[in-house]
This record gives C-alpha cells, structure tokens and sequence, in this order.
C-alpha cells in the first residue's frame, strides 16, 4: 500500500491522504486569505470522508468537476454537512472559489451513507478495499476509518475525542490495524477537566447577565454550537442562537442515532431563541443584558461582526470564546492584544474576553491511551503544528513514529 499526503501534513488544515494513486480520504481546505487546497490535482476513483468539518471536506465538491464522477462515501450527517459548508463557501467574496454549485448539486449523484461499524466495499484502481467507520466522538457522524486492501489494514483516526461530552461519548473504537495515520491536534496539552470548564463557562455568563452585560458566545457552527446549548440547557438562561448554528442544530437534531442524548438536545434546542435578524432584532436584543450563541467560532464572519461593534465599547459585556483561536484570527487578536478588526481597521474592545476550552479533540493523555494499543503498528503522525516533536517522542517510548512531509508518498 502506497499513501500519499496531499494535505494535512505538519499542519491543521486541508487534509488530504491518497492511496494506491486512487482512493482518496477526506479532502479538505486550509482556512486563510487566501486559502489553501491540496497539493497536486487527483483523480481518484473513490473517496471517503471522515466528517463534515471544512478543513477535512471543504474541496470534495472540486472533485466533480468535467466528467469526474467518484462515488463519495459518508455517514448520513457528514453528507449534509458537507452541503452546508459548500454553500457557505459560495458565498464568500474575495477569491475565487474552486467549484460551483452545479458541482454541489452532484454530490447526490455519487454519494453512498453508511453507518458506523458496518463494513462496505469500495472499487478503486483494480483493488476492492474493505471500509469501515468507527465512531470517533469528535463531530456527529465524525468517523475514523478503517481500509482493509487484502494485505494490509491501514486506520486513518482522523480528528477523535477519547472524553466524553454532553453531545458525544468519546472514541472506544480499537480495530486491528497495520498501519495509523494518527492526527496530533493537541500532543502537548492537557485539557482543564470538561466539568470545571462548564462550571466556569455557566458562571461568566450568569455574573455577566446578572451586572447587566450581554454575553456574546462565538462558537462553531458544527459541534460546538450544540455542545454550549447543552450547557445552558440545564440553567435558567435561555439563550438566542444566531448564524448556521441554527440550520446545523436542525441537522444533528434529525440524526439522533448519532448523538449521545437527542432528548437532551432536543430540550435544549427548544430553550433556545431562533434570530431571524430581521427589523432590527439584533439591535434590540444587544442591548438587552441576553446571551447570544453565534457564528463565527474564531470571529471571523457571521452575525458575531454585526453584534462585537454594539457590545465592544462597554466592560459589562463578555465575549466567551469556546474554542482555540487560530493566529491572525480576530479570536486571537481579541485574547491576546483586547483589540480586533473592525470595518477595516483595527479598534480596541473594551468588553471582556474569556477562553473557555470546550476542546472536540484528544489531548496528550488521550492521544497517548488511543495509541497504547498500537504499539506494533507503523505510525504516521499528521493533522497539528509540532507533527515531527510528537512522533520524537514516540520513538523515544518504542513506537514506529514518524511525520511525513507535504506531498512525500510513503510505502507500508
């Protein structure tokens, strides 16, 4: 077996893993300005994507371009989400985008949905590979996948969360496997323990209210959004949900085969307030000491740059950040420096600024644990920004460990 990395390689974003020139895992787009797309132009004969995140599926639809037509394996929530990062895309003004949405549109013609624990078969350059989802506590419908070519079992874990949440219960999938392609988002951190964060997360927002402030929570459509309404969910705050959160939550809610309590999500769904954004809805509530969850997660878009210029000036109010900020966001920018980018310039922000880690990934001690059961696999350390320090120190603990290169191709 023949791997390629195309994307993903000693860095967070744009993933992308070619096998035997023909089956393709996961293709995906490197948030930025501009952003950032695999390296190479492949043709594969078939694809599977692990989850409906944009950095692991934002460019599948490039792939159907012309006459290409490679089937698309999924799970069911993987397949809408898709669809919703897509046309969010072509809304983007500034670049050019890669494909159109004709090309969206295709996606159902060559799409397959599967379920976890259930083995399909997929046909790609002569080899009939053996695939299989396992459920990878990250997103819903988030998957490590497993691809069997006869010979060799290669597992791709994708991104994985080994921790239980209020929306998922962590990653206990195990399968055999001969080689990992291993993601290491987080290998030198240690994530505060999830219950203290909700405790601290319900507290801020609660003292904010109650000092007449409104909370301002920018949070990531897919997961994240879900995950702090759980949160509030069990308190007395009833909370307005701006952005795609709003059709993402619709999503997860039609799948609860896929969630870890989909009666608790529904209540906590049915708590929240719906903002249409219309006659001047988000002034109004602005000014009115609530608590708003909204896109963008990092403050980059969405409804949370029409709320920050109303809330900024005044210290009462509170941005809660729910996730880690990428540099040269206005997330980090916020945390780092109480300033952000505003119309074009840059302007201070008086309102407070808290990091609450709400993390869908494995730390160190959860990555550790996941690999224990590997320890005569050939490991391929990917998806995070120290890939070579990480698989240093797991060859100095035993393990076959390395971190390929963008574009270097890798025969196991």
């Amino acid at each position: 077996m023949e791997i390629q990395f195309l994307g993903g390689a000693r860095e967070v974003g744009r993933s992308a893993v070619l096998v035997d020139d023909a089956l393709l895992l996961d293709y995906g787009t490197l948030t930025g300005d501009p952003p950032q797309y695999p390296v190479g132009r492949p043709e594969p004969d078939a694809v599977v994507v692990s989850h409906g995140h944009l950095d692991h599926v934002g460019q599948v639809p490039a792939l159907l371009r012309g006459d290409r037509r490679p089937p698309i394996h999924w799970t069911p929530p993987t397949g809408e989400l898709a669809r919703v990062l897509a046309r969010d895309t072509l809304k983007l003004r500034g670049y050019d985008c890669t494909f159109t949405g004709s090309h969206v549109r295709r996606l159902g013609e060559v799409e397959h949905r599967h379920g976890y624990d259930e083995p399909f078969v997929v046909a790609a350059g002569g080899t009939d590979y053996e695939v299989t989802f396992f459920d990878a506590g990250h997103i819903p419908g988030s998957a490590h996948v497993l691809v069997d070519d006869g010979d060799t079992r290669l597992l791709y874990t994708a991104d994985f969360h080994t921790d239980d949440t209020r929306l998922l219960s962590g990653s206990t999938a195990r399968p055999d496997a001969d080689v990992v392609i291993c993601e290491s988002t987080y290998s030198d951190v240690t994530h505060e323990d999830r219950t203290r964060v909700e405790e601290r997360f319900v507290e801020r927002v609660r003292r904010t209210r109650y000092e007449g402030g409104t909370a301002l929570i920018p949070a990531f459509a897919i997961g994240r959004t879900q995950e702090v309404l759980l949160v509030l969910g069990d308190t007395e705050v009833r909370p307005y949900l701006d952005g795609m959160g709003q059709t993402v939550t619709d999503i997860v809610r039609r799948h609860p085969e896929f969630v870890r309590d989909p009666d608790a999500l529904r209540r906590a769904k049915s708590g929240a307030r719906y903002v249409t954004g219309k006659d001047g809805q988000r002034e109004r509530i602005a000014a009115d000491n609530e608590a708003i969850v909204t896109t963008s997660g990092m403050v980059s878009g969405g409804p949370v740059m029409r709320y920050l210029p109303m809330l900024r000036s005044d210290p009462t109010n509170h941005v809660c950040l729910t996730g880690y900020q990428v540099e040269g966001t206005n997330g980090r920018m916020l945390l780092e420096r109480g300033r952000c980018e505003l119309d074009g310039g840059v302007v201070p922000v008086a309102a407070g600024v808290e990091l609450f880690d709400f993390s869908a990934h494995a730390d160190r001690d959860g990555l550790r644990s996941f690999l224990d059961g590997y320890r005569d696999a050939t490991l391929l350390v990917n998806h995070g920004d120290r890939c070579p320090a990480f698989a240093a120190d797991l060859r100095e603990d035993g393990y076959d460990a390395s971190a390929p290169e963008l574009g270097e191709r890798v025969v196991v």
